[in-house]
């Protein structure tokens, strides 16, 4: 007899019990909304303000609606010296530095991934370790010897420095999208003759094109942004890149050019953007390899 309200104080409370999980995993899916609404508010207006600054005639620090709107920060900016020689310098510094850094990544890792040594984990550890160093601590001796070598102030100079900067983090990058590629696809190759060099450029590399496309992106957005090295390699005002000469909008006593700022930094960033939109396709293509391995 004692045992019936037991049973129905248990009846009685498994409704709630049972939607005490559902609240819960309600609770934490609102609170995770939450706070991606915020970090997608801490992205968005920045973004909001160059976009409405660099077409407000009276633009300011803060975040509003234009007063009208204008193209004469565009006119004031689109000029050899301010825009268009910078943002050339900047394709043959980063362009030259990306390809250099695609090739060495690719013919340093292609040995790492397909041969056994003891040596390769020490190797890609001391790669590792390389691509947590700060740019700023090497600066001063690389400085140095650019100045003993008479690399200093030319654009070769600064593109191998681009490059070696570079060339770690994307052998990693590198070796890791290699490893996915099967090996008797190589091997098959061999067996027509290939050499090891013919199948990496015809086999390995096309395989994996959206590993290349990732180290290609990353290493060009990277240089991309770039102030301290061209800063600190390039002296002639010529020379500088578009990364380098956004400082000129910056007045010696805090006066800004809000309004020309954000219509450079709309024009700056622009080839970076078209460059993800070109190579997108094989960002989320995956690796191509269809049927080529059977068994």
């Amino acid at each position: 007899m004692a045992a019936t309200p037991r049973r129905t104080t248990a009846a009685r409370r498994s409704p709630a019990a049972r939607r005490s999980p559902a609240a819960r995993r309600s609770r934490r899916r609102l609170a995770a909304d939450a706070g991606l609404l915020v970090a997608a508010a801490a992205f968005a207006l920045p973004l909001l303000w160059v976009v409405l600054s660099a077409l407000d005639p009276r633009a300011s620090l803060r975040v509003k609606a234009p007063d009208g709107l204008t193209l004469g920060h565009f006119d004031a900016i689109l000029t050899a010296e301010i825009t268009l020689t910078p943002l050339l310098n900047s394709m043959i510094l980063c362009g030259g530095a990306t390809a250099l850094t695609v090739a060495c990544a690719a013919l340093a890792a292609y040995p790492l991934s397909r041969f056994r040594s003891r040596l390769n984990r020490p190797f890609l550890l001391t790669v590792l370790f390389a691509t947590s160093l700060p740019i700023t601590a090497v600066m001063v001796p690389v400085y140095a010897l650019f100045v003993r070598t008479d690399l200093i102030d030319t654009l070769h100079g600064t593109i191998f420095f681009f490059a070696a900067s570079q060339l770690p983090f994307a052998i990693w990058l590198m070796k890791n999208f290699m490893d996915g590629v099967p090996r008797e696809l190589e091997e098959a190759a061999w067996t027509d003759g290939a050499s090891a060099p013919q199948s990496l450029l015809r086999i390995v590399l096309p395989l994996m094109g959206p590993g290349v496309a990732v180290v290609t992106v990353f290493s060009f957005v990277m240089m991309w942004g770039n102030f301290f090295v061209p800063f600190m390699l390039l002296l002639t005002p010529d020379q500088m890149p578009a990364s380098v000469s956004i400082n000129e909008f910056f007045g010696n006593r805090g006066m800004v050019a809000y309004g020309q700022l954000a219509a450079f930094s709309i024009v700056y960033s622009t080839p970076v953007i078209l460059l993800y939109v070109l190579i997108s396709r094989r960002l989320g293509g995956g690796f191509a390899l269809g049927g080529a391995v059977k068994g």
